[in-house]
């Protein structure tokens, strides 16, 4: 794989092997080669040689076809050996579970993983705290503490920690949880979501009134209105990005071993909904290498989705966890999440338009070709392996296929240091502007410009400064004449695309996967209130298990700003 000195940075600072005075100990080649012999070792457990799977899944990584999640890159082969990116934690409602939790999820942290916690559990501020004849001080009390904890820990020598906090719209302090983050700076390292239900979204349109109920007791404190809080949410995103919003029935509806319990939380991201004390292992192939003249190419991408699985699946077998519970059922549903980047790439290269109905159709047929060949991928390696322990017990059960070796297969992650490394567009979003400033690895600054529009430029006679002062000044190419109209119309960037389209994409891609979609709406720094309201409502319309919708310039140090670079300088 050819590396961008983007990549190399990267690669530099948070992936490779250091000596003993913290100098690289390892070439870009080196770890690829480190990754693919320590997850083939699998490969021995089933009677397997381990060296023809390590050539494959090198070739696949070194070809920039497909990358595994961060831990993995990093830990593979080492004494660590956290493989995992993705965990959710339980919050029960008593000091012993909120503080090991805490414990737990510093373990995590330090390992390279991220949580995600539901504190719907916790009881309400101000509620009788009957051990102590005292009162309780709420979740998002305790959330400020996990905030100060991360604060505190550095994952692994490599980047901070990063968490999902989850309330249910129903708890009694959910009004002060979605003003959590009001204050800029407060609770930097969590992301926020309220979970909600097709009742409360049905409430919300009608301005019916919403009961808030104790998790102690279950006993209704009050009733307020459903559209308030809903408008609330609103401002808040509109203001800050957050909160997102994660529809809970949608969510339960893809749960694959109900019998174990509800899904209450997601990983930092939102793209990985699990069950407390669940770990999953993700990876991302890059769409933009299987483009050939008029599409993709069909039967190499279903090959590199099967060998994607299957190291995947591997990785499930060479991971070392760091909690006894979280891998007794991680190993039990097996879960992986096999998704996309360098989808905006793949669109641009084949002249088609992000916000067209073509682009649409494209997603559709793509994640559905790419989720059937991870479908059958996994049912082979049952053939081979055996379904997952939980199988029996599961959704997958109920129907007349073959079993299958993992509970989830496919997630659409948004892949933001992996799509450095593979040099490609993030996960399934938009181009964020053809020329930018992305802040990295705790305050780096890489400047990017987008290679392939660089490319067509010199091509096709439209290298000139015009072009280029106007993509510093808007970071896209909508509005310039000198541009052919058929490149304008395949180089969209994000604060091109109306949050319709945004939110239709994601739902196009949420149709064939299993987990989630990790997708931001990036709206223009004018976009109003109402527009971040029709963007919650569309996506839950539309089918989507949650959205997050992010206004430009909302939020002082955002990790990617447009304009500050542009030319073919700065072509990385």
């Amino acid at each position: 794989m050819m590396l961008s000195p983007n990549a190399r940075t990267v690669l530099e600072k948070r992936y490779l092997l250091r000596d003993s005075n913290g100098r690289p100990a390892e070439s870009p080649e080196s770890l690829f080669q480190r990754v693919a012999a320590d997850i083939a070792v699998a490969e021995a457990a089933f009677g397997n040689s381990p060296k023809p799977w390590a050539r494959r899944f090198l070739d696949r990584m070194a070809e920039g076809e497909f990358l595994p999640n961060s831990p993995t890159l990093m830990n593979a082969g080492r004494e660590l050996q956290q493989l995992a990116a993705c965990f959710v934690l339980p919050v029960e409602d008593s000091i012993d579970s909120i503080f090991g939790t805490l414990r737990a999820s510093a373990l995590i942290h330090k390992s390279g993983g991220g949580t995600g916690f539901s504190f719907s559990r916790l009881r309400p501020k101000g509620d009788r705290v009957a051990t102590s004849q005292g009162t309780a001080s709420g979740p998002v009390s305790f959330i400020r503490v996990f905030n100060a904890a991360t604060n505190a820990i550095n994952q692994g020598g490599f980047r901070r920690g990063a968490n999902m906090a989850v309330l249910a719209a129903d708890h009694p302090d959910i009004e002060e949880f979605v003003r959590a983050k009001r204050d800029r700076g407060e609770l930097a390292n969590f992301n926020i979501s309220v979970l909600v239900t097709d009742d409360f979204m049905r409430r919300a349109a009608s301005g019916e009134p919403w009961a808030l109920v104790n998790p102690r007791n279950r006993l209704v404190m009050k009733h307020i209105r459903a559209d308030r809080l809903f408008d609330a949410l609103v401002e808040q995103a509109h203001d800050s990005g957050e909160p997102g919003i994660l529809f809970r029935d949608r969510i339960e509806r893809d749960n694959p071993t109900p019998g174990l319990g509800a899904i209450e939380a997601t990983n930092p991201c939102g793209e990985q909904p699990l069950l407390p004390n669940e770990a999953c292992t993700l990876g991302s192939l890059n769409l933009a290498r299987f483009v050939r003249t008029g599409g993709f190419d069909t039967a190499r991408l279903e090959q590199a989705v099967a060998d994607a699985v299957r190291f995947l699946d591997d990785v499930l077998e060479r991971n070392r966890y760091p909690l006894p519970a979280v891998e007794r059922l991680t190993r039990a549903n097996r879960k992986i999440g096999l998704g996309v980047m360098g989808w905006a790439e793949a669109l641009s290269r084949l002249g088609v338009a992000y916000d067209s109905e073509e682009g649409l159709a494209l997603a559709d047929r793509t994640m559905a070709a790419v989720s059937r060949a991870a479908r059958r991928a996994s049912q082979e390696l049952a053939r081979e392996r055996g379904p997952f322990p939980n199988y029996p017990e599961s959704i997958h059960a109920r129907g007349a296929g073959f079993p299958i070796r993992n509970a989830t297969v496919t997630t659409v992650a948004p892949t933001g240091t992996l799509s450095i490394l593979a040099g490609t567009s993030g996960g399934i979003e938009p181009h964020y502007a053809l020329a930018f400033e992305r802040r990295v690895l705790d305050g780096e600054v890489l400047a990017e410009t987008n290679a392939e529009f660089a490319r067509l430029a010199r091509e096709g006679g439209f290298d000139r400064p015009e072009v280029w002062a106007h993509v510093k000044k808007t970071g896209s190419v909508r509005g310039c004449a000198a541009v052919p109209e058929r490149i304008r119309r395949a180089f969209p960037v994000a604060a091109d695309v109306a949050p319709e389209w945004h939110v239709r994409m994601q739902a196009a891609f949420q149709r064939h996967v299993d987990s989630a979609v990790s997708k931001t709406v990036n709206v223009p720094r004018d976009a109003s209130k109402a527009q971040v309201a029709e963007a919650f409502r569309a996506a839950w319309d539309a089918g989507c298990k949650g959205i997050t919708v992010y206004r430009d310039g909302s939020r002082p140090g955002q990790a990617m700003a447009a304009g500050d670079c542009a030319g073919p300088a700065c072509v990385a």
